[in-house]
């Protein structure tokens, strides 16, 4: 029988992250086709097919063909347990990425053969590279035509400043696309798909040795000529392979594919999981030092929660990241941030919004947990025999403001619950005006597709109508100072600066300019105020 270090061994937890429409979610969903997950892929797009991507499950998701939200996704392959993390691509919900990364001890950066190195995708780099993790690379859509690779690679290094190393090499693209060029077996992969836009069937692969005159025919004497040219140019030139760089975040190991008609999938994620750190170790900011994940006595820490997965049940998952040691169903633990005992009764294993109850799990592994009200994203739940606490998670400022409110005044209760457990999750945060109710309350997003969210999700899970009016602020502070230090009905503002509140009481102010900013620091001496904040909901 397995010890829990070996369990924990076998982990890979991942996320992928990209520009929109880089094909990331296509990556996932052919991820799972290899593993035996699904029987046959969804399209994100694409007429000819109905069905959706497994790890896409809103309603907005299926309409638009993007990913809003993060989903969470388990299976076994090759002897490992592996959890991706799909996150939201749009950059409206670069918040809900950045909750997941946390979460991640590695990620798959997907990016568009034919794009490059996108804004969206620097981004979601810079904060992965923040924590120092393992960086896998996915250059996709080489069926189509594509920029030249060199420059690829060139331009992954110079604008994210970390090495590339060639796992494998494309044999042209577009309609010429042959296969890979696997620089660790010296073979060729040489790809025949289905001839449909989009394969739902796995791809035969033919392997060949480089030189061989059989392989003029079989991926045309051209490309053999250029793909030996290519093949000496890299072993002269690129940078050796180096897996304690890799781990370090400092060397970023390419692979070249298509994920829409499969070609080069399945090495990746073989050679990915050979190459994947297991679970890595969280800090325990109560003593400063790294907790191991092998250790025996069980922790973790909310990265996200979601409402209403289950449109019949009305419920809410807390999504919890072990870091230490093996969860049980039915254990005792306690909730640090709540300081109270609880019963783990249940824990789920999610494929996106499909789940299954789990008995037990183990660091690196993602449990939902049924949440009665009780848990905010970056609570830490421990073992009650050895408490350890997980830094907070930071809240982003918002960049958007609008007022909203129930059309029909009958729906009052229904649309206070749907918007407080929607702040609860993180995908809005609401304030009111100090002493208002909650008849009109301000929303705060990070981008204004979160609005569309929000209103459709009031609608289909919560029947409520609202009225969304903008509001002109495009700046947020946190009243830092203590408790009564300040009278903030006092304070000398301008007049269109609005004095608020949110839903722990915590005194904000809105302005519509950074000189409106300046002007409330220097016209009160004893004010301090906060660009960031740490405020959960």
């Amino acid at each position: 029988m397995p010890s829990i270090a070996d369990e924990i061994a076998s982990r890979r937890t991942f996320a992928i992250i990209s520009h929109p429409d880089a094909g990331k979610t296509t990556l996932t969903e052919k991820l799972l086709l290899y593993t035996g997950t699904i029987q046959s892929a969804g399209s994100v797009k694409g007429k000819s097919s109905a069905k959706h991507a497994v790890s896409d499950w809103m309603d907005i998701e299926k309409q638009r063909g993007i990913s809003v939200t993060s989903s969470v996704l388990q299976f076994t392959y090759g002897g490992c347990c592996v959890n991706i993390l799909d996150t939201p691509g749009h950059q409206d919900f670069s918040e809900d990425t950045y909750r997941t990364l946390m979460a991640a001890d590695s990620a798959v950066m997907v990016i568009d053969g034919a794009k490059g190195v996108e804004a969206q995708t620097v981004k979601l780099f810079r904060v992965c590279a923040l924590r120092g993790i393992p960086i896998f690379t996915f250059v996709n859509k080489l069926d189509r035509e594509t920029r030249d690779p060199f420059e690829l690679m060139e331009e992954i290094e110079n604008v994210l400043d970390i090495g590339t190393c060639p796992m494998n090499w494309p044999i042209g693209n577009g309609k010429n696309f042959r296969g890979v060029f696997d620089r660790a077996s010296r073979h060729v992969l040489a790809f025949e798909g289905d001839g449909r836009a989009n394969a739902a069937k796995k791809v035969n692969e033919i392997e060949a040795e480089l030189g061989d005159p059989a392989l003029d025919e079989l991926i045309g004497a051209e490309n053999h000529r250029n793909l030996m040219d290519d093949i000496e140019l890299l072993d002269g030139a690129a940078d050796e392979f180096d897996l304690d760089a890799v781990r370090a975040g400092k060397l970023s190991p390419v692979f070249f594919g298509s994920a829409l008609t499969n070609f080069g999938v399945e090495p990746f994620l073989k050679d990915f999981l050979r190459l994947a750190p297991p679970p890595s170790a969280h800090i325990d900011a109560l003593t400063g030092e790294p907790v191991d994940p092998a250790e025996r006595d069980f922790s973790g820490f909310v990265f996200k929660i979601q409402a209403n997965m289950d449109k019949n049940h009305r419920d809410r998952i807390a999504f919890l990241r072990i870091c230490s040691g093996k969860f049980e169903r039915g254990m005792d633990a306690t909730h640090v941030q709540g300081n109270r005992k609880i019963k783990l009764a249940t824990g789920t294993a999610m494929m996106a919004d499909d789940r299954a109850t789990v008995d037990e799990a183990y660091a690196g592994d993602i449990v939902g947990l049924f949440d009665p009200g009780i848990f905010s994203i970056g609570d830490t739940v421990c073992s009650t025999k050895h408490k350890v606490q997980y830094a907070g998670i930071p809240t982003f400022a918002p960049e958007h403001f609008a007022r909203v409110s129930q059309v029909d005044t009958l729906k009052r209760k229904q649309f206070v619950k749907g918007m407080e457990e929607l702040a609860q999750e993180g995908a809005i945060q609401i304030f009111r005006e100090i002493g208002a109710g909650m008849e009109s309350v301000i929303v705060g997003v990070v981008g204004e597709l979160q609005f569309e969210v929000l209103e459709q999700r009031l609608l289909s899970e919560y029947h409520v109508n609202v009225r969304r009016t903008p509001l002109g602020y495009t700046d947020i502070r946190w009243i830092a100072n203590e408790p009564g230090e300040v009278d903030v009905k006092a304070l000398n503002l301008t007049r269109d600066t609005l004095r608020v509140e949110d839903m722990r009481g915590g005194k904000l102010l809105l302005f519509t300019s950074p000189w409106n900013v300046d002007w409330a620091v220097e016209h009160n001496p004893t004010l301090k105020l906060s660009e960031f904040g740490n405020v959960t909901f």
